[in-house]
C-alpha cells in the first residue's frame, strides 16, 4: 500500500512539474529598458505597435513588428531565438502578447516593458 500511494505522489508530481510552464519572458521597468539600453550591447528593441504608429513615434533604434505578424515575421527578421529582445507597445497589451507568442516560437531572452505612453526618455 506504501509503495503505491508512493508511485502515485510521484507520478503527480512529475506530472504537475511538466505541466508547470511559466512564462519565458519577464516584465521589466522603462527604466530597466532604458538602463540595459544605455550599459549593454547586442541587443533588439522591438516595437510591436503598427508601421503607421511607429512613424509617428518610437524608441530609437527599435525595429518594428506588429504584434498580429509576429508568428510570420519573427523568425526571419529574429534569427537568433537567444538575443536579448527588449519588446514594448503603446500601453503594453501588445507588448505582453507578443512577448507570450516569442516564447511560443522559442525565443529565450524576452525582456517586456510595457508601453511607450509610459517611456518618459527620448522619441523619434
Amino acid at each position: 500500500m506504501k509503495k503505491l500511494i508512493f508511485l502515485l505522489l510521484a507520478v503527480m508530481l512529475l506530472t504537475a512539474c511538466g505541466q508547470n510552464k511559466e512564462a519565458a519572458y519577464v516584465n521589466i521597468t522603462a527604466e530597466e529598458a532604458k538602463e540595459i539600453m544605455d550599459t549593454e550591447e547586442g541587443y533588439i528593441i522591438l516595437d510591436v505597435r503598427t508601421q503607421e504608429e511607429y512613424d509617428e513615434g518610437h524608441i530609437p533604434g527599435a525595429i518594428v513588428i506588429s504584434h498580429d505578424e509576429i508568428e510570420e515575421k519573427a523568425e526571419e527578421i529574429l534569427p537568433n531565438k537567444d538575443q536579448l529582445l527588449l519588446v514594448y507597445c503603446r500601453s503594453g497589451r501588445r507588448s505582453k502578447l507578443a512577448a507570450e507568442a516569442l516564447v511560443e516560437l522559442g525565443y529565450t531572452n524576452i525582456k517586456e516593458f510595457g508601453g511607450i505612453i509610459d517611456w518618459p526618455y527620448e522619441v523619434e
